[in-house]
């Protein structure tokens, strides 16, 4: 019997589900397609690599009901190429598992355990003492708290529970299997491996370690930051070492680019190709999706917002050039230095547009007093025009300011085309 091993925790691999924003564009490279798939490729190679003693696969392993067959093929090719390196695996099923109609209509390789879903199960690898207990969903929604029939640990082994949940709670993420850190402490285990939160958390270091893993691929740009699996290291039956490894192929971030000083867009391409190639620097060598934002008071503002897809499309170009860089979203954040007037003189007719627009009683009391006037606009419209053009319309005080603002900036923008 050996109590020195190695495993490693992971969860969230939602194979075969598209990165947002990225797989429909035309450039978009087969890495950026198949991102699920090659993240837990990397799972692979790091299980072989750090010759582990399991995997364990906290839930979601999938993204709801396949498109065809092909995604659980290929789940299992990969589940055989561990039990030819005598690597086992355990798994639970979550709630986007539960929700696949076909999830379980294809058998498994000996060296996969899933655990039960209508009780907790225990697993025992006797040669390892090790006991692991889990238990998966039988439903997406699943709202009873799993863990106060967990059994308790077993004496003399290491004790490791397997558990999809948010616990008592945790943003963007539904509460399902509800329960609180005292419930996984009575059960007096070694270690939680947690699956369903989608950000890395070390909830609890030692006497219990509780670990949320974090998604193995980052899939849109609410899940940025480095994505992968937690390494843990066994000696003499405790846990010694919980680290994290990166896997991601590709990686979100969020960006920001200060274009104050900034005269004119080609100004503002320079100022964003340093914040650009200093990201993809950071990268690791990943490929890295960026949400980039242009803010600050600059003088190209006003060039900005009049050809706004152009000025995308020059990023977007600028991506390229940079290579492995993708932007997912632009968000013109600009707004005109305090001097623009000035461009138009003080008595010319261009200054007296821009001063009446600068000036529209934007006060509560006036811009109340509009309100009633749009809810009549809006009532007038047919179903669908309502449907395409009824979001543009301002419903309260601060959408009417906001409109206010951009009426001026476009309307600038096309006086000075002409200046």
């Amino acid at each position: 019997m050996s109590s020195n091993f190695r495993f490693l925790h992971a969860a969230d691999l939602h194979l075969d589900s598209p990165l947002q924003g990225l797989t429909s564009l035309e450039q978009a490279p087969e890495a950026i397609r198949d991102a699920t798939r090659h993240a837990l490729d990397r799972l692979i190679e790091l299980a072989r690599e750090e010759k582990v003693a399991f995997v364990l696969l906290a839930g979601d392993i999938y993204d709801g009901s396949w498109r065809d067959y092909s995604t659980g093929l290929f789940f299992i090719d990969r589940m055989a190429r561990l039990g030819r390196e005598n690597i086992r695996v355990v798994m639970i099923s979550g709630n986007h598992d539960a929700d696949s109609q076909i999830t379980h209509a294809l058998r498994l390789p000996d060296n996969v355990h899933r655990l039960e879903t209508r009780a907790p199960q225990t697993l025992l690898f006797d040669e390892l003492a090790v006991a692991i207990h889990g238990q998966g969903y039988r439903q997406r929604a699943e709202r009873d708290n799993l863990v106060r029939d967990y059994p308790p640990a077993r004496s003399g082994y290491c004790n490791i529970g397997l558990l999809h949940t948010a616990l008592s709670g945790r943003s963007g993420h539904e509460p399902y299997a509800p329960c609180t850190l005292d419930d996984l402490r009575s059960r007096g285990y070694d270690y939680w491996a947690l699956g369903h939160v989608h950000q890395r958390e070390v909830v609890l270091e030692d006497d219990p370690w509780v670990v949320f893993p974090g998604n193995l691929q980052g899939r849109h740009i609410r899940e940025c930051g480095p994505k992968g699996a937690t390494l843990v290291t066994v000696r003499d039956g405790s846990i010694r070492q919980v680290e994290h490894r990166s896997l991601d192929v590709l990686r979100w971030r969020r960006l920001e680019v200060q274009c104050e000083g900034c005269l004119d867009g080609e100004d503002m391409l320079q100022r964003a190709r340093e914040g650009l190639q200093q990201a993809a620097d950071e990268a690791e060598q990943r490929l890295l999706a960026l949400r980039l934002t242009l803010s600050g008071a600059t003088a190209a503002h006003f060039q900005l917002i009049a050809r706004p897809q152009h000025w995308q499309a020059e990023l977007e170009a600028l991506a390229l050039t940079i290579g492995d860089l993708w932007l997912e979203h632009v968000d013109f954040h600009t707004r005109p230095p305090g001097d623009f007037p000035q461009a138009f003189g003080s008595t010319t007719p261009q200054a007296a547009l821009i001063a009446a627009v600068t000036t529209l009683d934007c006060s509560p009391e006036g811009l109340r007093a509009l309100l009633p006037e749009l809810d009549t606009l809006q009532s007038r419209l047919g179903r669908e025009l309502h449907d395409e053009l009824g979001d543009l319309l301002p419903v309260d005080e601060h959408a009417m300011a906001n409109l206010r603002d951009d009426i001026r900036d476009l309307l600038v923008a096309r006086l000075l085309e002409r200046v």
